[in-house]
């Protein structure tokens, strides 16, 4: 039978293999809107089971190009090892490239270089709560959400993954010039 599998960070559950659906949407939805662009480019982060890689590649053509940044290498080994029969090794599909360290860097990069990626999509375990305390913080302050909108095509989607709606978070997407839906 098939087995279970936990992501676990100081034992909070972040995701396990049997629940999934968030993942699935996160990746299905934005990508999904991408229909008709020759080469659509896309930014994952993180990695995760690969669940919302699947999910976007599913979505994509054959000429997309999908940058995945993950913080932590032993996920992207695990995705390619044990984890690798739930996502068909959504990894290893030609359109992918995987690129380790944090995914601020490449935002900004993108932003410098005036909006390369039609869709960002973020699921990180740090969460946007956490930049209510903190305006400053590396994804989801305002300066963050501003670098993101550069960093974005126009007419690009920036999606992310929220345990529980951020009122704060939804305020920072709109000042900076976002629109925005919440989907649950």
């Amino acid at each position: 039978g098939e087995r279970e599998f936990t992501i676990a960070v100081d034992h909070l559950t972040l995701m396990t293999s049997d629940s999934n659906l968030s993942e699935l949407w996160l990746g299905s939805v934005p990508c999904a809107q991408l229909a008709g662009r020759e080469t659509p480019r896309v930014l994952i982060s993180g990695l995760g089971m690969a669940y919302t890689l699947r999910a976007a590649l599913d979505e994509l053509p054959e000429t997309a190009v999908v940058d995945v940044v993950e913080i932590n290498p032993v996920i992207a080994y695990w995705c390619r090892g044990p984890l690798a029969p739930l996502t068909d090794n959504a990894v290893e599909d030609p359109r992918v490239t995987l690129h380790f360290g944090d995914v601020a860097h490449h935002i900004r990069r993108a932003a410098q270089d005036g909006g390369s990626f039609d869709a960002i999509i973020l699921d990180l375990y740090q969460g946007t709560f956490d930049a209510n305390k903190d305006p400053k913080h590396p994804h989801y302050g305002r300066a963050a959400l501003e670098t993101t909108k550069r960093a974005l095509s126009t007419g690009g989607i920036f999606a992310v993954w929220t345990e529980e709606i951020d009122r704060g978070f939804e305020k920072r997407l709109q000042s900076v010039g976002f629109e925005f839906e919440t989907l649950r």
